[in-house]
């Protein structure tokens, strides 16, 4: 009997029914198996006010995820600072920007969005120079991001509102897998602090992104699989390109 390929994905569990990884584990035959290797932590009022963050001086916010948003308003919510009207919203995306639906009248603010383009983002927030912006954001941000804004002329702030961290993986037996799928720097950095002996020996290795893959050669591991690219623009497809060409037993 062919042996059943095992697959980590340092991801929560898809909550749409029809995810193509659903999918995949049936025309495969796959075992996979979903554990983020990440988790969010939301930042404490008490470390805000430590880092003499003063929110209600700013007068608009830069928002790259919907993280940015929930932590946003919570630490309001629990500094019961009210939000003015006439905030200025300044989102990644569009799907971040509709996002604050959540949390505010979505037509009767101004919000301004990039089509997933930080320079993009900037050009917008460089026709309202004048504002006071917050920069939202994690522990850990992209450092092009950083260095577009202070090329920029934009007055800003960075706010480390919540924080990434490395999940407990102690129950998790990471040799029994034949395929582990990263799709963030941070998830090679969690694989080594919660296994510091790691060792890959006949693992293939799956990668998202470049940064994920400088982080996981810089972390001595052999790339098998790498998304996305232009014959395979999502993870799922490449996998799956890789387990016809390649009999794993």
């Amino acid at each position: 009997m062919k042996k059943r390929i095992k697959v980590l994905i340092a991801q929560p569990v898809p909550s749409n029914v029809n995810s193509p990884f659903h999918d995949l584990a049936k025309k495969q035959n796959l075992n996979i198996v979903f554990n983020p290797f990440l988790s969010i932590e939301g930042e404490t009022v008490k470390n805000i006010r430590l880092k003499k963050i003063s929110i209600p001086k700013y007068t608009s916010l830069i928002l790259t995820s919907r993280n940015a948003v929930n932590h946003y308003f919570r630490i309001c919510d629990e500094m019961r600072i009210t939000v003015p009207n006439s905030m200025k919203y300044f989102c990644i995306s569009e799907a971040v920007s509709y996002y604050l639906q959540k949390y505010i009248a979505y037509r009767k603010r101004k919000i301004y969005s990039s089509n997933n383009n930080f320079d993009e983002l900037i050009e917008l927030m460089e026709k309202h120079e004048d504002e006071k912006f917050l920069l939202v954001s994690s522990n850990f941000i992209k450092e092009s991001y950083l260095n577009a804004l202070n090329k920029s002329n934009i007055e800003y702030t960075r706010g480390e509102f919540f924080k990434t961290v490395s999940t407990d993986l102690s129950k998790v037996k990471i040799n029994t897998f034949d395929i582990m799928v990263f799709y963030s720097p941070r998830d090679i950095d969690s694989l080594y602090e919660n296994f510091p002996k790691y060792e890959q020996k006949n693992t293939k290795i799956a990668v998202f992104g470049e940064a994920t893959n400088q982080a996981a050669v810089n972390a001595g591991l052999n790339i098998d699989i790498q998304a996305p690219n232009t014959k395979y623009p999502s993870m799922s497809m490449a996998l799956e390109a890789f387990l016809k060409e390649n009999k794993l037993r």
